[in-house]
Parts: C-alpha cells; structure tokens; sequence
C-alpha cells in the first residue's frame, strides 16, 4: 500500500473526525466522552500547528491515519518535553502506518529542539503498548484507576521516549509555524512513504 505523510490542513477535518469518532464513543483508549464535532477538529488542528506538528498519512488521497504533538505540561521548565497520540483507520491497522507517521513526527520534534516525547495508554491495550515500544518508548508508570469511562474505572500506563541527547542551556523549542516548510525539507516531509 503506497502512503504518503504530510502536514494536516484544516479540510482534514472530516476524515480526522470519521477516525477519531468511534474511538471516543466506542472505547475507552480515550477518555473524552463527547464525540468532537468536524468544526471542533478544525478548531484543534490549527490551534496545535501554530507549535507542534499534526501529520497525516493518505492512501488512495483518502486520510487514513494521523499523530500531533502538544504540550505535556503548561509550567516553563516542561516545554522541551511533548505528548504524543497516534490514531489509524481500524481498517488499516498494523499496516506501518502508525509507525510512518510516528517516525516522522519525531524526527520533527527533535529539529524544533524536544528532547522528550510522552504517550498515555489506557490499560490493557496491547497494539498501542506494541506500538510504542516498538518506536523505543520506556513504561515510566501507572496512574491506576485515573478515569471513568464506559461504566468502570480505567489506568493508563505512561511510556516515554528520549528524542535526542539532554544537553546543558537548551534552546528554547521552536514553533511550528515559525518554520514549518523549512522543517518539512529538512526532515524528508512531505516525501516519506510507507
């Protein structure tokens, strides 16, 4: 299956949505409750950008999966570090595409100068955990029972990956929007196939 990745635009919203929406209402691997409404999703997606990468990945011209950054916590001394979500069509799971999409995302955090990248999983899941490990991700702990979802209480396991080497004085991380087509060159983006 050829893939392509590349930044999201806000007319990924709809197909976002379609993937997004039977996660939120159909399992508990996300704790909202509400299903986000397509302008909502247009909404996030341009907020994130203005900092952080949101990529998707298409096949046949049709959004099949995605990932984004965001803040992993609002204090200054957190900003090198990030959280990261991954979401793929059930229809094209365990295809690579979730590792397509995490590779590159990763490569552009570590340019935009992120030494950090933090994943909550909601336990048990064991594609996400394998996923996660797989790209180099450590478990670092448990919240247990942190979220009531579908009728039962639910922990969510923290993994962490290390982008690059912690040196001392660090850069401030750059925003996205500041360089973002410079960044796309430089770290192979749009151009990376699966």
């Amino acid at each position: 299956m050829a893939a392509n990745i590349r930044f999201a635009k806000i007319t990924d919203a709809e197909a976002i949505q379609a993937i997004y929406a039977p996660i939120v209402r159909d399992t508990v691997f996300c704790f909202e409750t509400e299903v986000p409404g397509v302008e909502e999703i247009r909404r996030r997606i341009q907020s994130t950008m203005l900092k952080y990468p949101w990529l998707v990945c298409e096949t046949n011209d049709k959004v099949v999966g995605y990932v984004y950054a965001s803040a992993n916590r609002p204090r200054a001394a957190y900003q090198w570090s990030v959280e990261v979500s991954a979401y793929v069509h059930t229809k094209v799971r365990r295809s690579g595409i979730a590792k397509g999409l995490y590779t590159s995302l990763f490569e552009m955090l570590r340019l935009l100068g992120y030494f950090n990248a933090y994943a909550g999983i909601t336990l048990p899941n064991t594609g996400s955990v394998g996923l996660h490990e797989n790209m180099g991700f450590k478990p670092i702990g448990v919240y247990k029972s942190v979220g009531y979802k579908l009728g039962a209480w639910h922990d969510v396991g923290w993994w962490q990956l290390v982008l690059k080497e912690y040196t001392p004085d660090p850069i401030v991380p750059l925003p996205l929007n500041s360089m973002q087509y410079s960044l796309a060159t430089r770290a192979g983006l749009p151009l990376l196939k699966i």
